[in-house]
């Protein structure tokens, strides 16, 4: 008996977990179509990293000096870094 009542009880979580997945992929899906789903901002603005790139090749500061001098996370750097790099070789190639 104890295992019939676990198993309806699981049941019923697995099927209210399904709604909730259901009903979130919908609300994302109305506002992808109004244009609000945008994700995350980013940490540095297009202009910082600009001059992020700039110092970086310039060559005068390691990456953790940059992440210090602009007040981010060394990962943050490093993703504004590699950016950069892919967009100067998309921007390269022909």
């Amino acid at each position: 008996m104890g295992k019939l009542v676990f198993n309806v009880l699981a049941m019923i979580s697995e099927f209210e977990a399904d709604l909730i997945r259901m009903r979130t992929c919908d609300g994302m899906e109305v506002a992808k179509t109004k244009g609000r789903l945008r994700g995350k901002k980013p940490k540095l603005s297009v202009k910082q990293e600009k001059h992020l790139l700039e110092l970086h090749t310039a060559g005068e500061h390691s990456r953790a000096e940059l992440a210090e001098l602009f007040s981010r996370g060394r990962s943050t750097v490093y993703r504004a870094i590699e950016r950069g790099q892919l967009r100067n070789i998309n921007h390269d190639s022909p």
